[in-house]
């Protein structure tokens, strides 16, 4: 049947697809951005709980780390925190804008397949 569609509908059908994959890809990194942002606010929230005399490590690569200072921690893991927290409020805006490009497409096509 798609090769009796007119190209330009063919056109818009195929665009209809990337659309759709772009945001699905989109929402697969929202939800890893949202995954990061949690684990950051969990990890800011139990470093607020931990004794101020409690040695600290942090990760890096696949070693344990000792900390020595307990407030660069602290604004490391803030900043990080803000930074996947843009980029989630980025990735959400992108996602609705997604949507709604889709969303009128396919308005557009059920329009021009309608007429036919």
């Amino acid at each position: 049947m798609a090769g009796q569609l007119p190209p330009q509908i063919q056109n818009q059908l195929a665009q209809l697809q990337e659309l759709q994959n772009q945001a699905s890809i989109v929402v697969q990194q929202r939800q890893q951005l949202e995954l990061q942002v949690r684990e950051l606010e969990r990890t800011l929230e139990e470093l607020a709980k931990t004794p101020k005399d409690a040695p600290l490590f942090k990760s890096v690569g696949s070693l344990l780390v000792r900390v020595s200072e307990r407030e660069a921690l602290e604004r490391d893991l803030a900043d990080q925190k803000e930074t996947m927290t843009v980029r989630l409020e980025s990735a959400k805006r992108q996602e609705q804008r997604l949507r709604e490009r889709v969303t009128a497409l396919q308005t557009e096509l059920q329009a021009a397949l309608g007429g036919r």
